[in-house]
């Protein structure tokens, strides 16, 4: 059995604001990911089983290897269809937040979202969440945004509710987001969460290759780049750095995504415990920061310590207002200054 982690009382007004209303709105952070994605319509599968209407909105695009997910062909883009994303926000009962724990998570959808009339609930599992929602769901102590809404759907009683679709969906976003269960908190209950996905006829071989073995060329050959120019080693801190700078992602014909699941390699090598990836964002003037981790070092103190960031013990992330060069300095002195892993 998967134990209820929630309270009556919440899981309550949750049934009551879904059976209550009619059209709902799922949103989830800018630069989606598997989770994020897997989460929003998962969710939204969900409630269009229980007769909801239900639209996801997303900020901006999301990597062409999570486009067979069911329903992702029906998502609205904040950033090309502004207009009519900002009029279903406006007549939204509910609007969802999915995967994430601030309105500057969904860049300009943000302050739509603060402005809307409708009722808005959380369901998240990052640290620290801000006081933006009538009812929040946040769980950091969970794999994933994903195994957060599987739990909700079984307090609700909902399970038999669940179609394939959603179940895809869902899983995808628990093997994302723990690295094909290679990292995260990624207890017995997830595994018996897995189970009971399967259960509903999932392909999980399909999923894993739709995801992990459908990357382009210019993916892998940026990946060959990384390994040989661009990965430093740091054997005494027992740490690793990659850095991409906007040129250099252009030389191979950079998608979004493509650099998904980059900063992971170094954590293979022997010895390694903490790898750092740095990139130059492809629109705005900020270098976006991954931080991955083995055993107890933990990437949210130093994300949060020195880029404005924040996460889990083993995977965290942040950002640089500055340049590369100040990123990877900013780095090289936080390894003398932190406590190494």
């Amino acid at each position: 059995m998967i134990k209820n982690i929630f309270s009556k009382t919440d899981i309550e007004r949750l049934g009551q604001v879904i059976d209550g209303n009619k059209m709902f709105v799922l949103t989830c952070h800018a630069g989606p990911d598997g989770d994020a994605l897997g989460s929003t319509l998962g969710m939204a599968h969900y409630l269009q089983a229980l007769g909801k209407e239900a639209v996801v909105i997303v900020p901006d695009a999301y990597p062409d290897f999570l486009a067979w997910m069911p329903g992702s062909q029906e998502i609205v883009r904040f950033d090309k269809y502004g207009e009519k994303a900002g009029l279903m926000i406006a007549m939204a009962d509910v609007i969802m937040a999915m995967d994430y724990n601030a309105l500057s998570r969904v860049d300009d959808m943000g302050a739509l979202i603060e402005k809307a009339k409708a009722v808005k609930v959380l369901v998240d599992h990052h640290l620290h969440p801000d006081a933006f929602c009538d009812i929040s769901f946040s769980y950091p102590q969970l794999s994933s945004t994903c195994e957060v809404v599987f739990r909700l759907v079984m307090a609700m009683g909902g399970y038999d509710r669940l179609t394939k679709q959603a179940c895809e969906c869902l899983y995808a976003g628990v093997m994302t987001d723990t690295g094909n269960f290679s990292y995260g908190p990624c207890t017995q209950e997830l595994y018996l969460i897995v189970s009971m996905l399967m259960q509903k006829e999932i392909n999980k071989d399909r999923i894993y290759n739709k995801v992990f073995n459908n990357y382009s060329e210019g993916r892998l050959r940026l990946m060959g780049y990384v390994l040989y120019e661009k990965m430093r080693v740091f054997p005494e801190e027992h740490a690793a750095l990659i850095t991409l700078s906007r040129e250099e992602m252009k030389r191979f014909d950079f998608n979004k995504g493509d650099t998904e699941g980059l900063v992971n390699i170094p954590l293979q090598m022997k010895g390694i415990y903490f790898s750092a990836f740095l990139r130059e964002d492809t629109e705005k003037d900020v270098i976006r920061v991954s931080l991955r981790s083995q055993g107890t070092f933990p990437c949210n103190k130093f994300a949060a310590k020195y880029f404005n960031g924040g996460g889990h013990l083993n995977a965290s992330g942040g950002q640089y207002d500055g340049t590369l060069q100040g990123a990877i300095g900013v780095f090289e002195e936080a390894l003398k200054e932190f406590p190494r892993p």
